[in-house]
């Protein structure tokens, strides 16, 4: 494919947003269609970014010949239904992490991409992060192995806020949304499929009907491990905080910034064409489409992550 990929985005919330901040710096890549459910807001965002088809329902956008993908960040519990939406009318499609709230549903979203001869792909973002990028490539060239990863995932979030602090119309999930970035990432780095794993919560939040804390143990097929600490109840700092324990080094990752187990920066601002995890998850899913390949990061790839969190699901229930 030589001609420009002409994009479908639905969700224009704080995660949208970095979406289209990113397709910005990609070449031969236009958002045409704008999707999000308050239209005047919509309307604005759309201005801001030259879009000229602006819509509340992504049966729309889909319905536009011209379009070839679609990228969407909208409320978890809608995912499975639009990815497969999405594909059933001929798109490609981008789907934000996760790609669904359910085995049944993510194995729904796999089955068909399977035979749709599109590329389907979910927004695993840590394995495009270069701090992250950096690791793999040192356990690809034999130089470093996983022996251990500690992992803090911790945000202030008693209200259902977005990143941006602005109210959601749909509650976040631990489980089924912050521990699928690990789960994958833990696998994905160890090149190793997880073969046992245990998890526990803390009380579940009176008006929001989950789980605030949460923690997980994981153990892969070559016998590293990891922990995962979760929580919605932790006032500062905020975000996920990586610590790579190996055999020959230990890494601290800290967003797009890495350093050594003795708090050393390590320089990873060459190892890309950017530092913009975002942007470079999006030049991913264009490049594959654009190639006719599986992409980094395909909906095939990171179901085992997904299979997983129904497990650990199935522990917290009993």
């Amino acid at each position: 494919m030589t001609k420009t990929i002409k994009v479908a985005l639905a969700g224009a919330g704080a995660f949208g947003i970095k979406h289209l901040d990113g397709i910005k710096n990609i070449d031969g890549v236009e958002v045409i269609s704008l999707i999000s459910r308050d239209l005047e807001k919509t309307r604005e965002t759309a201005a801001k970014y030259g879009i000229g088809h602006i819509t509340t329902d992504l049966a729309d956008s889909l319905a536009l010949p011209e379009v070839d993908a679609v990228i969407l960040c909208t409320p978890t519990q809608m995912h499975a239904d639009q990815t497969i939406a999405c594909l059933k009318a001929g798109k490609h499609v981008q789907v934000e992490i996760p790609l669904a709230d359910s085995i049944q549903g993510a194995g729904a979203v796999a089955a068909l991409a399977k035979t749709s001869g599109l590329v389907a792909m979910c927004g695993h973002t840590r394995r495009f992060n270069p701090s992250h990028q950096y690791v793999h490539k040192e356990i690809e060239a034999g130089r470093f192995n996983i022996q251990q990863m500690d992992v803090q995932t911790y945000f202030f979030r008693r209200t259902n806020m977005n990143a941006l602090g602005q109210a959601r119309s749909w509650t976040d999930h631990l489980l089924w949304h912050h521990a699928a970035h690990t789960v994958d990432l833990f696998a994905y780095q160890c090149g190793s499929p997880i073969v046992k794993a245990n998890a526990i919560q803390g009380p579940i939040h009176q008006a929001l009907g989950i789980a605030m804390d949460m923690s997980i143990q994981l153990k892969a097929a070559n016998g590293a491990i990891c922990t995962l600490s979760l929580s919605f109840n932790n006032d500062g700092p905020l975000g996920t905080f990586f610590r790579y324990i190996g055999d020959t080094a230990t890494y601290l990752a800290r967003y797009d910034d890495l350093f050594s187990g003795k708090d050393e920066k390590i320089d990873v601002s060459k190892l890309d064409v950017s530092m913009n995890g975002i942007e470079l998850q999006d030049r991913e899913f264009f490049a594959a489409i654009k190639e006719g390949r599986e992409p980094n990061s395909s909906v095939a790839s990171v179901l085992p992550c997904y299979q997983v969190l129904h497990d650990l699901e199935q522990q917290l229930k009993a």
